[in-house]
C-alpha cells in the first residue's frame, strides 16, 4: 500500500468559519479504462466537499493499491502517481474531517486486509454510534492490547476505519455478506464506496442523508456523491442510490440488495450550500432551487435598494433570484480570489488582521454610494458577515441590507457537516435584530424554513432540517458520545464506551449551551 510523504496540516484562512463541507466519494468499475484518471477527475469535481486530504485505491483483480495524502486533489496526485495505479476498478475520496483529526492516518480510502483479500473504503457522512462500533472492534484486540487486523495495527481515529475494520473482520463471510450484516448496525449518515479485489460496492444509509448517484459509462459503471462528477467523466446519470440500498458491480454486471427499509431524510443544507450548483438532487437542479429561494426571499423580505450583490460564489444563485423578483439590478460588487481555499501556510498576524480580504475584495466604483442588498447562503458564527459589512462600508456603501438564503442555523449537525458548537452558533442565543446589530448591517432577514422547503419541491417529511429546527431524524446518543474527537478522547481514556441512546425528536436540553 503506497503512501505520500507530506504530513503537513492545513489551516483555515481567516474569515473561513462557515459550515465545513462534507466529504466526496467516487467509485468506478470499467475494464479497459484508465480508472485512476477517471477517479482523479471525479474527485476534482468533488473538491468542494473536502479539501484536507485525497486518496485513490485501485485494483487489477489481484491486489489493491492505495495512494493518499494530505492536500487538494491536484497537490496529492501527479501523472506518475496515476500511471502507477493500474487496474479496472477504483474508489476515491476527498475529505473534510467530521470524525477524527485532519491527519494522514485518517485520510481515505481506508484499507484493511481480510481473510481472502483486502478492502478499501471511502465514506461521506458521519456515524453517531461510534461508541457501539468501537466496542465491537474492542473484541479484535490481541494479547498485547493492540487493535490488529490482517497484521496491520489500527492507528486512525475515524468512524470510517472502525467500519472498515468491522467489514473486514469476518473470515467466514464474503465482503458482501459482511456488509449486509454490519451496515444495518450503523446509525447516522453514510454514503459509501468500497471495493475488494474484484467488486465495486456502494451503499447509502436508510435515511439517504448524504447524496449518492449511479452513472453509466460505455464500458462500466460509476458511483459518486454528486451528478457533477458523473458529467466530468462522461458518465450518463442512471439514478440515485436508494436509501438503505447496497449496490455491487463486477464482471456479472450490476446488482442491487437491500439492507434496510428506506426512510428518506435528505439533507436540506445540500441545497443551501454543500452541493455544486450544477448538481441535481432528487430530480431538482441545485442552481434552480437556489434561484427560487432568492425569489421567495425577495417576497418575504423586500427592501428599497439600488443593487443586489452576492457573496460569491455560494450566494450568487439566490442573489440572481432576489434581483429577478424584486426588480433591483443585479451586480458584481465583490471579487473572489479563485485560488484561495485551504493553504499550507499559516497567515502572518498582519495578514490575519485583514481577514476576509484574502478571499474577497470590493469593487469600490460599483458599490460606492449605493444601497446594497447583500445575499449570502448562511450565517454560522457571524464573523465573516461582520468583516464583510465593515469592508463594504469602508468602500463607500450607503446602506447594507443582508439577506440570507437559509433560516438561522441554531443546531449542530451530526450527519456529516462540521458546524460550530452550539455555543458558537450566533443564532442560538441572539434574536435576528441582535444578530443584525452584531454584524453591523442596516437590516437582516433570513428565508423562512417553510419557504426553503417549498423551493426544493420535496415534501418536508423527506428532508433532514435538524440544523434549523433541532429535530434529528436519527436518534442521537448522549452528548458525551458525540463530537469530532470522540475516538481520540476514548483512546486517551476520557470517555466511557457505554452508550445511552436518546429518544428522537427535538434535542433542546441535550444540545443547547
Amino acid at each position: 500500500m503506497a503512501r505520500g510523504d507530506g504530513r503537513l496540516n492545513h489551516h483555515l484562512l481567516p474569515g473561513d468559519n462557515g459550515p465545513q463541507d462534507a466529504c466526496g466519494v467516487f467509485g468506478v468499475w470499467a475494464p479497459g479504462e484508465e480508472v485512476a484518471k477517471l477517479t482523479y477527475f471525479g474527485l476534482y469535481a468533488l473538491q468542494h466537499r473536502g479539501q484536507e486530504s485525497a486518496g485513490i485505491a485501485v485494483s487489477d483483480g489481484h491486489q489493491i493499491v492505495v495512494y493518499k495524502d494530505m492536500g487538494l486533489v491536484a497537490q496529492v496526485f501527479d501523472e506518475s502517481h496515476l500511471n502507477a495505479l493500474q487496474g479496472h476498478l477504483a474508489v476515491g475520496h476527498t475529505r473534510y474531517s467530521t470524525t477524527g483529526s485532519s491527519v494522514w492516518e485518517n485520510a481515505q480510502p481506508t484499507f484493511r486486509a481480510t481473510a481472502t483479500g483486502s478492502i478499501a473504503l471511502g465514506h461521506n457522512g458521519n456515524l453517531i454510534n461510534t461508541g457501539d462500533l468501537a466496542r465491537m472492534v474492542e473484541d479484535l484486540r490481541d494479547e498485547r492490547g493492540e487493535l490488529m487486523l490482517g497484521g496491520l495495527p489500527i492507528r486512525s481515529t475515524s468512524d470510517t476505519d472502525l467500519l472498515t475494520t468491522l467489514l473486514a473482520s469476518h473470515p467466514d463471510r464474503t465482503l458482501e455478506a459482511s456488509a449486509l450484516e454490519i451496515l444495518p448496525q450503523c446509525r447516522g449518515a453514510f454514503s459509501l464506496v468500497f471495493m475488494d479485489e474484484g467488486t465495486l460496492y456502494a451503499a447509502r444509509d436508510p435515511q439517504g442523508i448524504r447524496p449518492l448517484v449511479l452513472g453509466r459509462l460505455e464500458r462500466g459503471w460509476v458511483v459518486a456523491s454528486e451528478t457533477a462528477a458523473l458529467d466530468i467523466v462522461g458518465a450518463s446519470y442512471v439514478r440515485e442510490v436508494e436509501p438503505g440500498e447496497l449496490l455491487a458491480v463486477d464482471e456479472h454486471g450490476l446488482r442491487s440488495l437491500r439492507f434496510a427499509p428506506a426512510a428518506p431524510k435528505g439533507c436540506i443544507f445540500e441545497y443551501v450550500y454543500l452541493a455544486r450548483p450544477d448538481t441535481t438532487i432528487a430530480g431538482r437542479g441545485v442552481h434552480a432551487t437556489r434561484v427560487e429561494v432568492g425569489r421567495r426571499l425577495a417576497l418575504e423580505s423586500p427592501v428599497a435598494a439600488d443593487l443586489v450583490i452576492p457573496v460569491p460564489e455560494s450566494g450568487t444563485p439566490a442573489a440572481i433570484g432576489y434581483s429577478q423578483q424584486s426588480g433591483i439590478p443585479y451586480g458584481k460588487g465583490l471579487v473572489k480570489n479563485a485560488y484561495v481555499g485551504r493553504t499550507f501556510i499559516q497567515p502572518s498576524q498582519t495578514i490575519r488582521q485583514l481577514g476576509i480580504r484574502l478571499k474577497l475584495n470590493p469593487l469600490r466604483d460599483v458599490i460606492q454610494g449605493k444601497r446594497l442588498v447583500v445575499v449570502d447562503d448562511s450565517i454560522v458564527r457571524g464573523n465573516t458577515q461582520r468583516a464583510l459589512v465593515r469592508m463594504l462600508r469602508e468602500a463607500g456603501a450607503a446602506e447594507i441590507h443582508v439577506r440570507i438564503s437559509s433560516p438561522p442555523v441554531k443546531w449542530p449537525c451530526f450527519y456529516g457537516i462540521d458546524f460550530a458548537s452550539p455555543a458558537e452558533l450566533v443564532a442560538n442565543g441572539l434574536s435576528v435584530d441582535e444578530i443584525r446589530q452584531s454584524i453591523g448591517a442596516d437590516s437582516l432577514a433570513y428565508i423562512s424554513l417553510e419557504q426553503l422547503v417549498e423551493a426544493t419541491t420535496l415534501p418536508a417529511d423527506r428532508l433532514c432540517r435538524a440544523c434549523f429546527d433541532g429535530i434529528y431524524p436519527v436518534p442521537l446518543p448522549d452528548v458525551q458520545f458525540l463530537g469530532k474527537h470522540l475516538l481520540e478522547d476514548v483512546e486517551r481514556g476520557g470517555v466511557d464506551r457505554t452508550v445511552s441512546p436518546v429518544a428522537g425528536g427535538a434535542a433542546d436540553a441535550l444540545l443547547r449551551p
